[in-house]
């Protein structure tokens, strides 16, 4: 156990954030997402939800403030098919987690399901869950830690 890292973030999970660079995404998953298929790079969270998985992930992990400044989200959902605007509960509790650990002002975009599985495929790598909700799917896109160790934020 490491002091004020949350157990949930396992030595594989650790590992893969800590090598990921300025730009490069994350796709959590629930457990009906095709993982295996989309990308080789698949790290499981066995028995955890995607509220949780959030919390964990996003303690360790800066959000991309660049994208933000050119008009993007550093932090996406899967949208629900033939109805974009519809926010599931998975989506709520992912929005506020991000919220609550990387900040109030983080938006959250969303992605159709269709580019989502193409940007999945592309990503850095891929985290699932047990969560056995519908589109609980989201990608994150990591941003920079400065040398003081605060989040390097641009201003738009």
């Amino acid at each position: 156990m490491l002091i004020k890292i949350d157990p949930i973030l396992s030595p594989e999970l650790l590992f893969t954030l800590r090598t990921m660079g300025h730009g490069d995404k994350l796709v959590l998953a629930d457990a009906n997402f095709p993982a295996n298929s989309m990308n080789k790079n698949v790290i499981r969270l066995d028995g955890v939800n995607i509220k949780d998985a959030a919390k964990a992930i996003l303690s360790v992990f800066p959000l991309d403030s660049f994208i933000v400044s050119q008009g993007g989200t550093a932090a996406n959902r899967m949208e629900v098919d033939d109805n974009p605007n519809e926010l599931t509960e998975t989506h709520k509790e992912f929005i506020q987690a991000v919220k609550d650990i990387s900040g109030e002002s983080w938006k959250v975009g969303s992605i159709e399901r269709q580019s989502f599985y193409t940007e999945a495929k592309k990503s850095y790598a891929i985290v699932t869950t047990t969560d056995a909700r519908p589109f609980g799917c989201f990608i994150l896109t990591k941003g920079v830690i400065k040398p003081d160790g605060n989040v390097w934020v641009v201003e738009k």
